[in-house]
């Protein structure tokens, strides 16, 4: 069994990483910023809790490196990160993500650690004006992620980690879709879900999504941790279907109607209803039920192609619908309660 430094741990995705990693008897140190309830409860369960930030090296090394009879970590799971669709966000989106990658990853070398593996999000390449499932040997569509700062973060940072990728020290670069199931206390993940069964989602717009199941995400990346090859990127996709097909079996599921009113297919006209959404924002005391970048980005398909994880990872993915059901289950048995038809 192995030690492993994760970042990002108290997250959704790191919480399920966490999870994974101590049923299989790893041990796992946990880069924390603060004293937390979260990060006292990983404490309990035998987690060494290291106090530190990804953007301050020494506490990075100082987690990573070993002492007396403890040796290393093995491993770098790199989870940490800022979840924001606001493009007023740019400036920080991108300090966390590239910043924060490179002092990371820098560190662990430094401290003897001979692998890593960085969460990063099939959005940087896997979105398109049209329905193409795409894959790994996709270019990333700059022409598309430069106006949303979240997306072009996470590029950079994914092309941060992978050149850092070389002999004594490996890097592979893991890429999710929307993460959804259980667990996603901070709502980082699965907010659009809350929206639609507080029946705050007005319109459905035209494009498709992907999404997968947090905790097969964490099984993915351990497997890449244990199989993957070094400077190599791996997508994590369970289901691509059109936000019409996913906003219906929502419904079914939940009891909540979906919204009747389509967007338009037209991506000009989505992002003229971006810019006037933006206006409206700036003058209007109160939040709009649907922020322009999300409008702007739901015209977009983001579907997935992963079979090159379950090719060379062994990957495999629950079924969509329990992952859907799951999460509604979830967020009723955390209080959330909704409308019903």
């Amino acid at each position: 069994m192995s030690r492993y430094l994760v970042t990002g741990a108290t997250g959704f995705l790191g919480t399920h990483l966490v999870d994974q990693l101590l049923a299989g008897g790893h041990e796992v140190v946990a880069l924390c910023r603060s004293d937390s309830s979260e990060a006292r409860a990983l404490a309990g369960r035998g987690v060494t809790v290291a106090r530190g930030d990804i953007l301050d090296g020494a506490s990075v090394r100082a987690a990573a490196a070993g002492a007396g009879d403890t040796p290393a970590c093995a491993g770098v799971f790199h989870c940490a990160g800022k979840v924001s669709r606001r493009r007023e966000d740019a400036a920080e989106l991108y300090r966390v993500h590239v910043e924060g990658t490179k002092i990371t990853l820098d560190a662990c070398r430094e401290a003897g650690v001979r692998r890593a593996v960085l969460a990063s999000t099939s959005g940087v390449s896997a979105v398109s004006r049209d329905p193409s499932v795409i894959d790994e040997t996709a270019d990333p569509p700059m022409e598309i992620i430069a106006s949303w700062p979240y997306y072009r973060s996470k590029l950079y940072a994914e092309r941060a980690g992978l050149d850092r990728s070389g002999p004594g020290f490996e890097v592979i670069a893991v890429g999710p879709s929307l993460l959804l199931g259980p667990g996603d206390v901070h709502g980082s993940s699965t907010g659009d879900v809350t929206q639609f069964l507080e029946q705050k989602v007005p319109v459905v717009p035209a494009g498709g999504l992907s999404f997968v199941d947090a905790r097969d995400a964490a099984a993915g990346m351990i497997l890449a941790m244990e199989k993957g090859r070094a400077g190599e990127r791996y997508l994590l996709g369970a289901a691509n279907m059109t936000l019409e097909a996913f906003f219906g079996r929502l419904a079914r599921i939940s009891g909540v109607q979906a919204p009747k009113l389509r967007l338009p297919r037209s991506i000009g006209l989505a992002k003229a209803g971006a810019q006037i959404l933006e206006r409206l924002q700036k003058h209007l005391p109160v939040d709009l039920p649907l922020d322009p970048v999300s409008a702007e980005m739901g015209q977009h398909y983001w579907y997935v192609d992963s079979a090159k994880a379950r090719r060379e990872l062994g990957w495999t993915s629950r079924d969509p619908l329990a992952t859907l059901a799951d999460t509604i289950d979830d967020l009723r048995a955390r209080g959330l309660s909704w409308p019903t038809v």
